[in-house]
């Protein structure tokens, strides 16, 4: 069957909008900032009208200004609390007077009961306290439409920027999401949506598996953040089927309340303000941990290289006069997010395969030349991978890239092989550390290396990389490769 790919058109944007550009996850925070500066503006405002206007009597701006940001931090939290920043409620504030008034009135009767205790009524009095709860009532209910306004204005120039997200689902369920509907609800901004056969065009179970394979094709080309399925939550075998293809991917997977559990929610005795959908897939590491994690392969896989410069000059040497052939074997591999990249490796054998059939060396193998022996036993021939990390292609710590012929036969045999890919592939790893270096002779080794990496991706702290690099340098003097 043909997969429908739709790509969703950049919005248009203007001069304003390009420098108001705001992420959906912020939107709470700007509008409840809103609130706090105009509730410390109203305590100063009422102590200044009472005070001089009606009492002709120096204000006391300090202490107003105290008064105002406490009852700025109360408001702002019971709000948050209740719903009133999210995105629905600010753009429809109509709906939400009496939630506004009430939240108010608490953390005013609050405000007001702790400088009853505290004795400072003198200080900040009656009539100061009925100016301020006045005034800011007014300017909350007033403030609350020109955010619409506002908001409004820059999701249309779209200024509002959700998480980036491949749609994947059925044409009946699609028809019902716009993108309007996917950023309002539910802070996605569509980068494009793949269409799956609906349920009356394929059998129980089945599912469009090139579709789906493209869906992560299309994620990974426009650096989505995660794909997203929309199907109906009947077709359970369907869920589960396509939740297992997606373990190919290390994006985040969610799964969307379908319509018919939309339709129930947009009733006025549900209505959420924000629905809520299905985490079916974690990625690993957020943008910040990817981040750190980067940074520090990149500095000491720098002064490493730099530091072993003479090293590896003396080694490539070795091995021109030891044997015929390139200093460097090459051999594909398959990477972060199942992209293939070339591993770089001092050349130990007398051959260079880099095909369908990979025969993994083993103990007393005679295609390992006299120098090749001796490099593998100290690890020296991973050396020249430093500069793989250099280049971003792999992590000095993480699960140990194999040949696409290995990654092609355990892809098949172990239903978690997939989940290493979710991280950059490593110099070395917590599998290696832990007695899983070397020839996988059985597929049970291989599922013992494989849980090994799970547990690292679940559990990666930078605490972690810097132990496992030590332990691999102990490891390196106690065991010896072949």
């Amino acid at each position: 069957m043909d997969q429908i790919v739709r790509i969703a058109s950049p919005a248009k944007t203007s001069w304003v909008s390009r420098r108001l550009t705001i992420s959906y996850y912020t939107v709470a925070a700007f509008v409840g900032a809103i609130d706090g500066v105009l509730i410390v503006l109203s305590s100063i405002f009422a102590d200044w009208f009472y005070n001089v206007l009606v009492r002709h009597d120096i204000e006391q701006v300090d202490i107003a200004l105290g008064i105002g940001f406490c009852g700025g931090l109360g408001y702002i939290l019971l709000a948050k609390a209740l719903g009133l920043y999210s995105m629905q409620v600010t753009l429809n504030p109509q709906k939400n007077i009496s939630k506004i008034v009430f939240v108010w009135a608490t953390v005013l009767f609050s405000l007001t009961a702790v400088l009853f205790l505290l004795r400072v009524g003198t200080i900040f009095s009656r009539g100061t306290i009925i100016i301020f709860a006045l005034t800011e009532l007014a300017v909350l209910l007033g403030s609350r439409p020109f955010s619409a306004r506002l908001l409004r204005s820059v999701i249309a120039q779209g200024g509002i920027v959700g998480r980036r997200a491949v749609i994947v689902g059925e044409p009946a369920e699609l028809g019902h999401l716009s993108s309007k509907n996917l950023l309002h609800h539910f802070g996605l901004k569509e980068l494009a949506r793949v269409t799956i056969a609906g349920a009356g065009e394929m059998t129980a179970g089945g599912v469009d598996t090139a579709a789906l394979d493209l869906a992560i094709d299309v994620a990974r080309r426009h650096r989505a953040d995660e794909l997203v399925i929309a199907v109906d939550w009947r077709r359970t075998e369907v869920i589960e089927k396509i939740k297992e293809r997606f373990r190919a991917s290390p994006l985040a997977v969610r799964l969307l309340p379908d319509r018919t559990v939309r339709g129930t929610l947009d009733q006025p005795e549900f209505a959420p303000d924000t629905m809520l959908s299905v985490e079916l897939q974690r990625a690993p590491l957020n943008a910040a941990e990817r981040f750190i994690k980067r940074a520090f392969d990149a500095v000491l896989a720098s002064l490493a290289a730099a530091a072993l410069a003479p090293l590896l000059l003396i080694v490539a040497i070795a091995i021109k006069l030891d044997s015929k052939g390139p200093v460097l074997f090459r051999q594909q591999r398959t990477g972060f997010d199942g992209e293939k990249f070339h591993i770089y490796k001092f050349r130990t054998m007398n051959v260079m395969e880099d095909g369908p059939v990979v025969t993994q060396a083993a103990r007393g193998d005679r295609r390992v030349t006299r120098v090749g022996a001796l490099l593998r036993r100290t690890s020296i021939d991973e050396l020249p991978q430093l500069f793989n990390v250099i280049k971003g292609d792999m992590s000095l710590i993480g699960p140990r890239p194999h040949a696409l012929a290995h990654d092609d036969h355990y892809g098949r045999l172990i239903a978690t092989y997939a989940f290493r890919h979710h991280v950059k592939p490593g110099m070395s790893g917590w599998a290696q550390v832990n007695g899983q270096r070397g020839e996988t002779a059985r597929v049970e080794d291989m599922r013992k290396r494989v849980d090994l990496d799970l547990w690292y991706i679940n559990n990666w702290s930078l605490t972690l990389d810097l132990k496992i690099i030590l332990s691999t340098c102990l490891e390196i003097t106690r065991q010896q490769a072949y």
